[in-house]
């Protein structure tokens, strides 16, 4: 157009980052039949050598875009998919991160009570998480929000989860929210594409390379709990953690929403979430909810519980109670 800069840059939304990757993919697609016809002519290996911008090869560049939706993929394709991050992470984070695929456990669903009592606001949770779920430390984005509220008026809109002084404060108490993993999830309903769902085990996931970050789930979540990454994230090279899920704590992209998984990096190897080892006084309390044995169906069973506004009909598998 006249007048406008050749290096002038277009918007910046999840359409056209979208609309880039086609491009990108399109010219990577002409240069591979080159490379592959080439390489056939020569008789070499052509996916080994061929790289494109950004460290990876030109196969997994191209893999990674006609990459199907997770749950329609086969074991192998899983397997392919989870080779390619692994090669994506080594190369531009320079540390060997494993992306598992564990699946859920079966006769297993998870919940999770929080002992309103117990709580005193230290955030020990929120630094455990951050920690284990590899959430970026520039955007500060964080999976649980401690919220601050004041003893006589009791009010959630007033809350703040900013505080910065010496806790427990006289007239406070302290309230922890992360995504409630809910039976009937209205960001699920939400997302036009399907990027994320509810898996048997109760805990809603995120496919990351699914995700085209419209922002929609954000937009019906009643409890705060989803967050977007406007930036790339960025996390020390030695704060890392290794060991990841597909679907829960690998690193994300800029540009796509994420949420609390309930660990499942952890959990759906019989481990406790982050944020519940974490805890100095054991306010929380996880478990198995189809088992009659487990301390979260004791606590439901036994304890004053509630629901974080369950008029909404989410049904919620997070329950807060006091002794």
């Amino acid at each position: 157009m006249p007048g406008t800069p050749e290096n002038k840059k277009g918007p910046d939304t999840p359409a056209a980052r979208q609309e880039l990757s086609r491009r990108d993919a399109l010219r990577i697609l002409g240069v591979g039949a080159a490379a592959l016809g080439s390489a056939v002519a020569h008789g070499s290996e052509p996916a080994k050598a061929s790289a494109v911008p950004g460290g990876t090869t030109l196969m997994d560049k191209v893999g990674e875009y006609f990459q199907d939706h997770y749950q329609r993929m086969t074991k192998e394709e899983i397997d392919a998919a989870i080779g390619r991050l692994e090669r994506k992470y080594k190369t531009q984070l320079g540390v060997d991160v494993k992306v598992a695929d564990t699946p859920p456990i079966p006769g297993v669903v998870f919940g999770y009570a929080l002992n309103l009592n117990k709580c005193k606001g230290y955030r020990e949770c929120v630094k455990a998480c951050v920690a284990e779920n590899n959430q970026g430390r520039d955007s500060q984005i964080q999976y649980i929000r401690v919220l601050e509220i004041d003893r006589d008026t009791a009010s959630l809109e007033e809350s703040d989860h900013y505080y910065d002084h010496e806790v427990p404060a006289p007239g406070k108490y302290y309230m922890p929210v992360q995504c409630l993993q809910c039976e009937n999830p209205p960001c699920v309903a939400a997302c036009p594409v399907k990027a994320t769902w509810k898996e048997v085990d109760g805990i809603v996931v995120i496919d990351y390379n699914w995700c085209i970050g419209c922002r929609f789930c954000l937009a019906a979540c009643p409890y705060w709990a989803r967050h977007f990454n406007w930036t790339e994230p960025v996390i020390p090279k030695e704060e890392i953690n290794p060991v990841t899920h597909y679907l829960s704590n690998r690193p994300r992209p800029r540009g796509v929403m994420e949420k609390c998984t309930f660990c499942l990096q952890r959990t759906r190897k019989g481990k406790m979430p982050a944020c519940q080892e974490a805890c100095p006084n054991g306010a929380r309390v996880f478990g198995n909810l189809l088992d009659p044995e487990s301390e979260i169906r004791y606590v439901l069973e036994n304890k004053t519980v509630f629901r974080l506004k369950e008029e909404l009909n989410t049904e919620p598998k997070f329950w807060y109670y006091v002794d």
